[in-house]
């Protein structure tokens, strides 16, 4: 027999069946500024779906079965299968119905590289696992349109609208995906070291057949159709692309060793592999590997940004609703001065970090313009350092707003918590993405002083200074500049995300976002915004942010 000891009250409702599009001001607001808005018909089902109780429930399901790794089957047969739950091929058909491993591809126009950003910022806020397949197979498909004849016999299967689950070779499948596998266990970020050798079939060279010898230390998405991988030739390091079937219909010898036990991105399979004597297609010229996949890793190192700013988006939701609905020492949360101040002060990073993410998107859609393409090239690898950091401290802000039921797996806080590493270290961690900084600013000069004359004609006398410090930082020695490296890239962050809320934001958010942002004493703590941002303001700041309901 149970005894009721207690009536339960005071506990805050799931939030679900709501749509996450359009309750997201600053992204319906961006897609117009950004000439997205053809998409937002697509993106109000899209955004309804993703709110829906069911959907929602799949991250949940994807993130509790964890993929099993079948080594052989019954019969003793080398098989190198990944089994997933039913709930993750149902989230990889969502990505795929909306096209966002191609969007901009299968639409070009306008704002399509935009709309394909929102669209994943949406999904992101659900599972952000399924997200690393489609993500590489986005990224996959300009360095594969480098070879004609490869791409000619891939283009259908990678724009198919749909996802085929089946392990079978790529000539029996409707649709594709593409995976990458660069780092190797003696090398990490350092690719240059790698060992994994590749000795071709017949003469050699672009476009001809090879057999690779090696192995790669993450390999990620090992049930991907094929993978782009680094191998060395006796001309360099080359770049080849591996399916996991030969066209023979016989398995390739791609054999999974074992899937990586990962902090977070769990739904997600990560694994070590070893090639012996792996058939593997030469994509580019011979020893320019790196050149020849380094525009796959500026794509996804924008989808890292991308998904830590939805990261930061679904956290702040979730927080600004439990604060609503939550009561303590007499009053809501929400109610409550000082953790206004904090919901306030998150809902204002959370802006400054989505309006960035459509800002890189968009310089995408302008590829000859000068300073789109410094926005690309310099500010991608910073915004990836900044708000892929940022979003740790985030979600455990957001966390500690839900107090101990934010703690506890059961809730959505937790996983969220753990997936929010992933996109500073992958593709790339902190100090690569502020080197890198450094080596796009002096291969493009030109670029980077457009970018601080922004600065230096805005509206804002703080930022005018900022310029100043960015350039004098610029005339340092090059050993001063390294070691300076982060700080440097966070100021140039700062300074560009406060440009665009100055364009695109209230004119109050913005100004309390630049005095909070570039004020030391505030620190990077949040719920330090001072006497500029008082209550009422707070309150219109978190009303922008998620309306009442």
């Amino acid at each position: 027999m149970q005894w009721p000891t207690h009536e339960v009250t005071n506990q805050v409702p799931e939030l679900q069946d709501y749509n996450i599009f359009s309750s997201d001001a600053v992204l319906m607001q961006g897609l117009e500024h950004f000439q997205a808005s053809w998409h937002q018909t697509d993106l109000l089902r899209y955004g309804a779906e993703l709110g829906s109780k069911e959907i929602l429930q799949l991250g949940e399901l994807a993130n509790h079965h964890l993929p099993e790794l079948q080594t052989h089957d019954r019969n003793g047969l080398r098989i190198d299968r990944v089994a997933f739950h039913a709930s993750w091929h149902q989230l990889l058909d969502l990505l795929r119905k909306e096209g966002l491993q191609a969007l901009p591809r299968m639409q070009p126009q306008k704002g399509a590289h935009v709309a394909r950003a929102a669209g994943y910022y949406l999904q992101s806020q659900v599972e952000a696992g399924s997200l690393c397949p489609t993500t590489m197979t986005f990224a996959a498909i300009p360095v594969l349109q480098n070879e004609p004849a490869l791409f000619a016999q891939l283009k259908d299967k990678l724009y198919a609208r749909h996802h085929d689950a089946r392990d079978l070779p790529i000539a029996q499948k409707t649709s594709i995906m593409i995976g990458m596998g660069m780092t190797e266990k003696q090398g990490g970020s350092d690719v240059r070291s790698n060992s994994t050798f590749a000795v071709p079939l017949a003469t050699g060279g672009r476009g001809a057949d090879y057999l690779l010898t090696g192995h790669k230390w993450f390999f990620s998405a090992p049930m991907c159709d094929a993978h782009l991988v680094l191998a060395r030739t006796e001309a360099g390091l080359s770049c080849f692309f591996v399916p996991r079937w030969k066209p023979d219909g016989s398995k390739n010898a791609v054999l999974v060793q074992r899937l990586k036990e990962k902090l977070g991105n769990r739904s997600n399979s990560s694994s070590e592999v070893e090639f012996q004597d792996a058939l593997g297609i030469m994509v580019g010229e011979d020893g320019r590997g790196i050149p020849t996949i380094i525009e796959m890793a500026n794509l996804t190192r924008l989808d890292c940004v991308i998904g830590s700013a939805a990261l930061m988006r679904h956290a702040l939701t979730q927080a600004i609703h439990h604060a609503r609905h939550r009561s303590a020492f007499g009053r809501l949360l929400a109610d409550q001065p000082l953790m206004r101040n904090v919901l306030a002060d998150l809902a204002l990073e959370s802006e400054a970090a989505t309006l960035l993410m459509l800002k890189l998107a968009s310089a995408l859609d302008a590829p000859d313009d000068l300073l789109s393409r410094a926005w690309k090239r310099i500010i991608t690898p910073a915004a990836k350092f900044w708000i892929c950091k940022r979003t740790l401290e985030f979600t455990g802000e957001c966390m500690e707003v839900w107090g101990g039921n934010g703690y506890v797996e059961s809730g959505p806080m937790a996983r969220m918590y753990r997936e929010a590493p992933v996109n500073s270290i992958w593709e790339g961690s902190g100090n690569v993405m502020c080197l890198d900084v450094l080596r796009a600013i002096a291969r493009d000069p030109q670029g980077m002083q457009l970018l601080l004359a922004q600065l230096d004609t805005s509206s804002a006398p703080a930022l005018q200074r900022l310029a100043l410090e960015l350039q004098a930082e610029l005339n340092a020695t090059p050993e001063q500049q390294e070691m300076r490296a982060r700080r440097f890239t966070q100021k140039l962050v700062l300074g560009m995300q406060a440009l665009l809320m100055l364009e695109l934001a209230p004119p109050a958010h913005a100004t309390a976002f630049i005095n909070s942002r570039l004020d030391p004493e505030c620190g990077r703590i949040y719920g330090s915004l001072g006497a500029d941002c008082e209550q009422a303001l707070q309150q219109e700041i978190l009303e922008r942010a998620l309306a009442s309901s």
